[in-house]
């Protein structure tokens, strides 16, 4: 599905918020558990480092502390935000959703909250939700949060996995804006093919298998089958990027940075090869805090941010692809708040 604004209206993307637990978890740290080296993990996934939640941390933990960054970074009261999505896979609790507690953590007290999982592309997805309402005219000011505690649905004897995923929490500010077309959130494209699901999944603890006693503790982690995640991750990224921007009528050489996933660098690095787009122009935070499922990409924003790469009036491409198998693009030019 490609859709590009169509209303006045235009929901704008003004600032970033980030939040990362303090306990980093080195590859170092890994061999102690698991048989593996800093060697193997480096030049199968580029990880180097993680951040692992801590004992008395939730998810709506690490999510609060994205969006008191933001609202700190961009001098916006909690009173004014209309609307808090919350992109998880891991949620505090089965019932009530996580984005409610987080806008009562943060001072939103009334807030319009709910939870979105599309796992990995959830980010993406509620983006292009926000989107939808601002450009209607529902609201006038969304904060969109991607966070995850991927270490409590993790098997740390699984070296397959356990290598890879981490936890943490981005999130931006979209806001409402009667300026002038190509500027502002340009376009969306997403989709999903469930024929794929069991790639990548927790097999136990939803109504289909409920957890229980006698559950071994692996079908309560992610599984994954990663020749079939990194087959479908390198097509649908270029995929998904060309329907975007041919729909937007531009080329890939119009855009400064392409915000992608953070999964794997190897999955980064053929797409990026395909695409025909400057290795530099990817950015790459995976090094140092691993695959971040939801959280991910919000993440990398921030970092591009903060070292200065991302200017006023840059093209962002944002990519995202995971367990669905879902995926979705978003195109927007940056225009910070001030």
């Amino acid at each position: 599905m490609t859709a590009g604004p169509r209303a006045r209206r235009r929901a704008r993307l003004t600032g970033v918020g980030a939040y990362l637990p303090e306990r980093v978890m080195t590859n170092a740290d890994l061999e102690a558990l698991v048989d593996t080296t800093d060697d193997w993990i480096v030049s199968r996934t580029g990880v180097h480092e993680r951040h692992i939640a801590a004992a008395d941390q939730a998810t709506s933990d690490l999510a609060a502390g994205a969006v008191r960054d933001l609202l700190r970074r961009t001098n916006v009261r909690a009173t004014d935000v209309d609307l808090l999505v919350v992109a998880t896979s891991t949620p505090d609790y089965v019932l009530p959703p996580c984005a409610p507690i987080v806008g009562t953590m943060t001072g939103m007290d009334t807030v319009a909250a709910y939870d979105t999982n599309a796992a990995c592309s959830g980010f993406m997805y509620a983006i292009a939700q926000a989107t939808g309402m601002i450009e209607s005219g529902m609201v006038r000011t969304a904060v969109v949060v991607g966070a995850d505690t991927l270490s409590r649905i993790t098997n740390w004897d699984d070296r397959g996995t356990c290598v890879l995923f981490a936890d943490g929490a981005g999130c931006v500010l979209i806001e409402v804006d009667e300026g002038e077309p190509g500027t502002g959130i340009l376009g969306v494209e997403f989709g999903s093919d469930g024929s794929g699901f069991g790639d990548l999944w927790v097999p136990a603890g939803g109504t289909r298998t409920p957890a229980t006693a006698s559950t071994p503790h692996g079908e309560s982690c992610i599984q994954m089958n990663g020749r079939e995640v990194f087959r479908f991750a390198t097509r649908i990224l270029v995929e998904s990027s060309q329907r975007l921007l041919d729909e937007a009528g531009l080329t890939i050489d119009d855009v400064d940075l392409v915000v992608a996933h953070q999964a794997n660098e190897r999955i980064l690095d053929h797409a990026s090869e395909r695409m025909g787009i400057p290795r530099e122009k990817v950015v790459m935070n995976l090094d140092r805090v691993g695959n971040t499922s939801s959280a991910s990409i919000p993440l990398a924003l921030a970092h591009v941010h903060d070292a200065g790469t991302l200017e006023p009036g840059s093209l962002v491409l944002m990519v995202g692809f995971g367990a669905g198998l879902t995926w979705g693009s978003v195109l927007v030019r940056w225009e910070p708040r001030g």
